[in-house]
Formats: structure tokens, C-alpha cells, sequence
């Protein structure tokens, strides 16, 4: 079965509707005003599908973070939802970005689906109403989304990790473009790349040499790629000026634009809050890292004891965010 051009949220639907007999209309279940979306959502679920699609929200999954996992492999979005429900889905998923991203974000989750319903989404929850973190989950290739259930403004995202990427070439021609070029032509994520430089450009020559480092960047095994580690390589953000330290956190305010506002000035604020900035080292990589050897850095790392952002654009871009709450 492909999928088809109108998108992830509409394949499948009529089979989503002949199995969710119980939550076809969400003006039936019974939600409140008060509500948000994803507690709407929640609230409209049968049993059947809560038994299937929930978690406890000290769930061990509820940390798991990779470039292509399904939170329930056997239960993807179009045939585990009805229609009322995908496109709130939708909704709830849309209004975790920025609206000037939302259409290029989007592209990307259809296009790493590479046409086949096999590569569908899928979404639950970690979790009820009553826990104060209350979680939704959007999860797929490329994908990891997350946010507080109970409510529609964002709280940021400090507690589990986020995920997003993009291999921007048609399935088909996977062995000629699996290594993207320089600049990332039709990668939405590029742009954050373009920032990181830009901060680098900041620094003085001796920073530079400090913040290239030989030594290989962290692995993507699910157990290893948030890892908080002890290891101290790169520039240590403790002998940035004060002007350079606004300079890092204006560049990773910029970096999260494609979120949605609330989730951006949380997140910030946590970091300044706990004085993050000062015990994090930043480091960049050259080598094969450095796609066409420009000295325009693909792959960084900013990286300490409570936080992880981890962007390789090698062979193409795989991003990982992770804030201790």
C-alpha cells in the first residue's frame, strides 16, 4: 500500500474508522473546553485503544530516543486512529512548531515515509491526566516529537529527549545520494547548521583550535547518543566572554525557531536558570565530517553534565536534543 500525496495524516483512514467504532466523533466523547488537544484526544480514545496505545508515565520507552523507532511498531496512526482523531493528531502535532516551519516540517515526516504505510507514524501517550507529566508522543523515521499533554502551551523540553532529521532524496536513488553535499540541498535542518557556523565565526582563532577536535563524536546507539557524559573535549563555554555566551544562547535560540515560541522561551529559560551554559564545552569536526572540506562544520556537539545536542550531518542530518528536567 503507497502512500499517498495528501499526506501521512490521510492514509488509511477508512480502515482507522471501520476499527475505532467507539471514538468516531470527538464531540461524542465527551471533552471539555478546558481541555487541551492532546487530553482531548486522550479523552476520545476507547478502551481498546488506551490498552494499546498508553503507557505508564515512568514507562522505560519513555527515555528511548533513535533516528527511526516507533513508540508501538504494531500500531501505526492510520490504522490505530479514527479520522477525527488523525487530524487532531495532526493539529496537536502542527502547533508543536512554529507556523513559518510547519509545511517543511511536515514534508519531511511524508517524504521519509519513502510512499509505504509500513513507514507510518505513530503516536500515544505516556501517562493520564491526573500525572503532572503527562506525556503525547509522536514518533516515526527522522521524528520524535513530545510534549505535556495537559496542556496547549508548550513547557519546553527538559525530561526526555527529541529527535528530528531528514534524507532528502527519493528512496530509489538511496545508493547514489546517502552522503548529502555541502550546503544540504532540500534539508529543512540545514539552517541550524548555517547558525552553529556563524557562532563559530564568533570566536577568536585559539577558541577555534580549541573547539576542533580529532577525536570521533558520539555514536548514535539508542544507549549511548544522549548519554550524559563526563568527558571533556572541545571549547569549554566557561572561558567564553560574556558577549560570546550571549552569542551561544541567541545561536541556540535561533537554532529552535522551527518550535513553537512557548517551548523555545522554556527551554531558554531553564538553561539560563540553572546556569547550563557555563558548564557546557562545544566541539566541532573536521576530516570526513567536513563535507567538502570547507571548514563550514556538519557535525557538532554542544554537550555537559545536564544537557546533549548532538547535530551530525553526515552522511545526512540526525539531530538529537536531550535537558535533563
Amino acid at each position: 500500500m503507497n502512500m499517498t500525496r495528501r499526506g501521512w495524516i490521510q492514509a488509511g483512514a477508512a480502515a482507522g474508522l471501520s476499527l475505532m467504532t467507539g471514538a468516531d466523533n470527538l464531540l461524542a466523547a465527551g471533552k471539555a473546553k478546558s481541555d487541551s488537544l492532546a487530553t482531548q484526544l486522550y479523552k476520545s480514545l476507547s478502551d481498546e485503544q488506551r490498552s494499546k496505545l498508553c503507557l505508564a508515565a515512568n514507562d522505560p520507552k519513555r527515555q528511548f530516543i533513535s533516528n527511526w523507532w516507533y513508540i508501538h511498531p504494531e500500531h501505526r496512526i492510520p490504522n490505530s486512529f479514527s479520522r477525527e482523531q488523525q487530524e487532531l493528531i495532526r493539529t496537536i502535532f502542527d502547533n508543536l512548531h512554529h507556523p513559518e516551519y510547519r509545511d517543511a516540517v511536515n514534508n519531511q515526516v511524508l517524504i521519509d515515509q519513502y510512499g509505504e504505510a509500513k513507514n507510518a507514524p505513530s503516536a500515544g501517550f505516556f501517562g493520564t491526566p491526573e500525572d503532572e507529566d503527562f506525556e503525547f508522543i509522536f514518533t516515526g523515521h527522522h521524528v520524535t516529537r513530545r510534549c505535556n499533554a495537559r496542556s496547549d502551551k508548550g513547557q519546553g523540553f527538559g525530561g526526555a529527549p527529541i529527535f528530528y532529521g531528514h534524507y532528502p532524496h527519493p528512496v530509489n536513488s538511496m545508493r547514489d545520494n546517502f552522503n548529502e553535499v555541502k550546503e544540504h540541498p532540500g534539508n529543512p535542518y540545514w539552517y541550524q547548521g548555517k547558525l552553529f557556523n556563524r557562532f563559530v565565526q564568533g570566536l577568536d582563532g585559539r577558541q577555534r583550535e580549541l573547539g576542533l577536535v580529532s577525536a570521533e563524536p558520539r555514536g548514535e546507539q539508542p544507549d549511548a547518543v544522549i548519554q550524559i557524559a563526563s568527558r571533556k573535549q572541545g571549547l569549554p563555554c566557561s572561558e567564553l566572554s560574556s558577549d560570546q555566551k550571549k552569542l551561544l544562547l541567541d545561536t541556540m535560540r535561533g537554532m529552535m525557531a522551527m518550535f513553537r515560541e512557548d517551548d523555545v522561551k522554556a527551554t531558554i529559560d531553564t538553561i539560563k536558570k540553572k546556569n547550563v551554559l557555563s558548564r557546557l564545552q562545544v566541539s566541532w569536526y573536521g576530516g570526513k565530517y567536513d563535507i567538502g572540506s570547507d571548514q563550514v562544520w556538519d557535525t557538532w556537539q554542544i554537550e555537559g553534565p545536564e544537557m546533549v545536542w548532538y547535530f551530525r550531518g553526515v552522511p545526512h542530518i540526525h539531530c538529537y536534543f536531550h535537558l535533563k528536567a
